[in-house]
C-alpha cells in the first residue's frame, strides 16, 4: 500500500459514521480510550516489571537454596538417627554385661573398656543419654513401664531405669523405659 492509501484509511477511521455511536449518546457510549504512554514512561514501565521479576526470581532462588540446605541436614540427622539405633542394642547388652558378677577381673575390665570406647564414639556422633533417675516424669522423653508407691521419693519420680533413652539434638532417638514412683 502506498502512503496515501493509509492515509485515506485512516482519515476513514476517524470519521464518524451514522452506524457508530457517538459521545453524546449517553451512558451507552464509548469509554474514552486511554491515554498513550510516551515512549518513555513505557520503558519505566517495562524496567519495573523487569525488577520485579528479578527480584522474585531472586526470592525464590534464595528459598529453594534454604529448603534444600535444610533437607540436606534433614537427611544426615536422620542417617545418623538410623544408624544409632542400630548400635543400642550393643550398647544395652554391655550395660547388661557389666551389671553381671564376673569372678575375671581382666574380663570385667576389657567389657568396661569397650563401653567406654562405645560411649565416646557416641557422643562424637552427637547422641546424648536422657536423665532418667531421680527425675520428675516427663512423657515426652519417658516410657513408663511401671509404677510403684514410694514414699523417700516424690510424686511422679522416676524410681528405676529399666533401658536408657537417647537424643540426637533435639530428637528423641528411643525413650527411657522407666518405673514411676507414686
Amino acid at each position: 500500500m502506498s502512503q496515501q492509501e493509509m492515509e485515506n484509511l485512516e482519515e476513514q477511521a476517524d470519521v464518524e459514521t451514522p452506524d457508530s455511536p457517538s459521545q453524546e449518546n449517553g451512558p451507552e457510549a464509548e469509554a474514552p480510550a486511554p491515554e498513550e504512554k510516551s515512549p518513555e514512561e513505557a520503558l519505566q514501565e517495562q524496567l519495573r516489571e523487569q525488577e520485579d521479576k528479578y527480584l522474585r526470581l531472586l526470592a525464590e532462588y534464595d528459598n529453594y537454596r534454604k529448603r534444600s540446605q535444610k533437607e540436606k541436614d534433614a537427611a544426615w540427622t536422620n542417617a545418623k538417627a538410623d544408624t544409632v539405633k542400630e548400635i543400642l542394642p550393643v550398647y544395652d547388652n554391655l550395660d547388661r554385661a557389666l551389671k553381671q558378677e564376673c569372678t575375671d577381673e581382666a574380663y570385667a575390665k576389657g567389657v568396661q573398656m569397650t563401653m567406654t570406647q562405645l560411649k565416646t564414639v557416641l557422643e562424637k556422633l552427637g547422641l546424648e543419654e536422657i536423665p532418667a533417675q531421680g527425675e520428675p516424669f516427663d512423657p515426652a522423653v519417658h516410657n513408663a513401664v511401671m509404677h510403684c508407691e514410694d514414699e523417700a521419693l516424690g510424686e511422679n519420680t522416676v524410681a528405676e531405669v529399666f533401658q536408657a533413652g537417647f537424643k540426637l539434638g533435639d530428637k528423641i532417638i528411643r525413650h527411657a523405659m522407666v518405673k514411676v514412683a507414686n
